[in-house]
């Protein structure tokens, strides 16, 4: 099959990797220097997995049907399937999923008058949108199936999926379904078609639900630092009730990254008329947890506010949306003098702050080290590391 990926990020880049093993694969995107580092089996993003995968390819020990283009044309014509993975940020302004990427790449497959593909969206979307996208293009063969991928981990994920979700009781659903169950690693792993609405329902639900649950251990650990309690202790005799579980329990400074940021809000926006109390309130913790984080830093009166790695979580290189992008806007409203350790950073200055690469001058200069995760090579200031990491993990 000749299947066509739009968007070389964490999502279309670990599908395209997956899929290009036994079918030709085109991906498409609108950065020159992704396409050209794609060409080249030089991953554009930090994913163990599509790395190990290109480092093979290149040494002729794996086979990958694999190419990348600027020319949506030459990407989409012909091609079998169409995976829609460009990025759809949350709008605050609308309150709703800002989805141009998604509804541009589906004016141009609809522009070449390819009657035989089928467009898949793994973006993530509102519930709704695949209905309201065929009827605006009249084009019946699209529909939804969800992600669930970690950053850093993201062709792990599907060659290991906990679930396939396709939002159609098509026959080009049910033969792209099978696509993925081959092309995992995993044996029968549980395949579920549904209608598109509840697809698009899964995606924000699954989101929010893990949102919510670092939100709960995050004000667990707010109250157990007020209250002069050891956090730990009482997090580790919550979670041996085996319908908690000890699993996504470390505390932190909130969840962020790509996806639980503007799913929780999407969700929430969804729920318009709905009566509800719970998605709201995962949404404003994430908000009032960074608040405590950074009233508990300003209690030490440190004079220069060291920040550890800008980075989502370990093993990650994206920035984007990390929980603590939102504690550096509050401390620089306070006025705090701050430096930024983060050595991926490209640059010496992030709006007025200085960043640094060299770890030896971070730790001197530093009062205090905000770090949402530990690291062994602060062992040596642990004195001045401010963390609410207990498991060293998550």
């Amino acid at each position: 099959m000749k299947i066509a990926v739009a968007g070389i990020g964490y999502v279309g880049l670990a599908l395209a990797t997956l899929l290009s093993e036994k079918n030709k694969v085109v991906a498409y995107d609108v950065d020159p220097e992704k396409v050209e580092k794609v060409n080249n089996l030089v991953s554009p993003i930090r994913d163990k997995y599509i790395e190990k995968y290109f480092e093979e390819a290149k040494n002729k020990e794996r086979k990958l049907h694999l190419k990348a283009t600027l020319d949506f044309k030459e990407a989409f014509s012909n091609a079998d399937y169409v995976i829609i993975a460009t990025p759809t940020d949350y709008d605050t302004d609308k309150k709703y999923f800002d989805t141009k990427s998604v509804e541009s790449v589906i004016r141009e497959i609809v522009s070449l008058k390819n009657l035989n593909t089928s467009i898949v969206i793994k973006s993530t979307v509102p519930v709704g949108f695949v209905k309201k996208m065929r009827k605006k293009y009249r084009y019946d063969d699209m529909f939804f199936s969800p992600e669930f991928l970690r950053e850093g981990r993201a062709l792990y994920d599907n060659l290991y999926p906990t679930r396939i979700v396709v939002g159609s009781f098509s026959k080009s659903a049910e033969r792209f379904a099978k696509l993925l169950c081959e092309a995992a690693l995993k044996k029968d792993v549980k395949v579920l078609m549904m209608d598109e609405d509840e697809a698009e329902a899964v995606k924000l639900f699954s989101n929010t639900f893990l949102a919510l649950r670092v939100a709960y251990f995050n004000e667990l650990d707010t109250y157990a630092k007020i209250k002069g309690m050891d956090t730990r202790n009482i997090v580790e005799g919550v979670c041996l009730d085996p319908r908690i579980g000890g699993y996504y329990n470390n505390p932190s400074f909130g969840y962020g990254g790509l996806c639980l940021p503007k799913d929780t809000k999407q969700l929430l926006a969804n729920y318009r008329g709905v009566p509800q109390e719970l998605i709201r309130a995962t949404v404003k913790a994430n908000a009032t947890r960074k608040k405590f984080v950074v009233d508990d830093v300003l209690k030490k009166n440190p004079e220069t506010v060291g920040i550890y790695r800008l980075v989502m979580k370990v093993g990650s290189d994206n920035f984007r949306d990390a929980a603590i992008g939102d504690i550096i806007k509050v401390l620089k409203q306070k006025k705090k003098n701050m430096l930024i350790y983060e050595p991926i950073f490209e640059g010496n200055e992030l709006d007025g702050i200085e960043v640094t690469h060299d770890l030896k001058y971070f730790k001197e200069k530093s009062t205090v080290i905000v770090a949402n995760r530990r690291a062994k090579e602060l062992d040596s200031v642990e004195e001045k590391v401010y963390t609410r990491d207990l498991f060293s993990r998550d």
